[in-house]
């Protein structure tokens, strides 16, 4: 039969780090599947983490779900392990990381700071809590420890919370903003397809143009087609479309980077009007 699953997800980057901590949870939990789903994310860029894990766990399999993006590691905040309604466990820092994606599982059944230092590794540094206490009690879960173990429970509203935008549908318009934007320049907005067409007063059709403006494009904004795919407009061209990757809406530009084009980043707010209703 198959181990338990972790999910393992870190700003560490290429180095050696992910290794290391991939050999301590594999030598306490030997059975255990380790799943990387990134460690790319951006250097100290807690939101653009908790963006990607909310984004993956749906798709997984109940498990323990590591996150380790943590620029205030050795400070005052806490390490924490979160059990979500659907059964998984969250492991990292009490940084709002967690806390998108355990909405995404249910909701937040029990959380407990992390505490029991016979369950991390014999020395603990002051700058390498993934190794040190994340890792192992990440470990000590997937083989079956019970939550309540790891320290005393918390009250999830005394947790750093996060919380990403969300997209308000006005009478032919849609305001929204930018969750992420990926290596290519793709902006991933906040809403679903069904929003935009909500505001648009009818379903979305290839071609339908909107009306964008936001970032570094003129007041009088720019008009962009709905398109299921970047090959439906000419290499240059900007699009809509769905967000097949994460789910949601997108805003792209055929083999270039719209965040370059339209000055986009995280946070950007962006308006979305109807043309032709």
């Amino acid at each position: 039969m198959a181990g338990p699953l972790i999910s393992f997800l870190t700003d560490f980057g290429p180095e050696s780090a992910p290794a290391v901590c991939r050999g301590v949870m594999w030598g306490i939990a030997p059975d255990a599947r380790i799943l990387d789903l990134t460690h790319t994310v951006r250097k100290y860029a807690v939101r653009d983490g908790a963006f990607l894990l909310s984004r993956m766990v749906g798709y997984l399999p109940v498990g323990v779900h590591l996150a380790v993006v943590d620029p205030g590691v050795g400070t005052a905040r806490r390490p924490i392990a979160i059990r979500a309604v659907r059964g998984d466990a969250l492991v990292g820092p009490d940084n709002g990381l967690l806390m998108p994606a355990a909405r995404v599982l249910g909701g937040i059944a029990t959380a407990h700071e992390i505490t029991a230092s016979d369950l991390f590794l014999t020395r603990v540094s002051s700058t390498f809590h993934g190794r040190d206490i994340f890792s192992p009690v990440a470990a000590h879960l997937a083989n079956g420890l019970a939550i309540e173990a790891v320290g005393p429970p918390v009250d999830p509203s005394s947790l750093v919370d996060l919380r990403l935008p969300e997209a308000q549908v006005g009478d032919g318009y849609l305001d929204t903003a930018v969750l992420f934007v990926d290596s290519f320049g793709n902006a991933r907005l906040a809403g679903q397809p069904e929003d935009l067409a909500r505001a648009a007063g009818r379903e979305l059709a290839a071609g339908q143009p909107f009306r964008v403006s936001g970032g570094a494009v003129p007041a009088s904004g720019v008009v962009v087609p709905w398109q299921a795919t970047f090959g439906e407009v000419a290499a240059g061209e900007p699009l809509l479309h769905e967000d097949a990757d994460y789910g949601g809406l997108g805003i792209s530009i055929n083999q270039a980077s719209a965040a370059e084009r339209f000055g986009l980043a995280i946070d950007t707010p962006i308006h979305i009007e109807a043309r032709g209703r």
